[in-house]
């Protein structure tokens, strides 16, 4: 069961009813077929607010774009960062200031394996 909208503000007591159940799979995932979920570990993009153990869904049916959080394969390791495109040139940049960007070169193997559309981030 789940409260159909909750207030930042004062509550209502108006609000009070309760709606049937909530299914994530309805608000995070918008292809079935193309999407997945990987877990987290590291701290490469905690400012983009990605932090270890937290659950990323992925969206293998969109074109990335630059700007996009995307999960990747660079050498056969996986990797969360954010898609960037300069001219002719593509790099993966960390949100951390801790770590440098990477340079897509001619000699890695490299392949986008799909757009992050959500985190799932707990709380406690």
């Amino acid at each position: 069961m789940f409260l159909e909208a909750v207030s930042a503000g004062f509550p209502s007591p108006a609000d009070d009813y309760m709606e049937d159940r909530l299914d994530l799979n309805d608000h995070l995932v918008r292809n079935p077929a193309a999407t997945f979920f990987v877990r987290v570990t590291g701290d490469s993009m905690i400012e983009a607010g990605i932090h270890s153990a937290d659950i990323l869904v992925v969206d293998r049916s969109l074109n990335p774009k630059d700007g996009n959080i995307v999960i990747a394969v660079i050498d056969g390791e996986l990797t969360v960062k954010r898609l960037r495109t300069q001219k002719t040139k593509v790099y993966l940049h960390p949100e951390n200031k801790n770590y440098k960007p990477i340079e897509i070169t001619s000699e890695m193997s490299f392949e986008v394996w799909g757009v992050v559309t959500n985190v799932i981030h707990s709380l406690v």
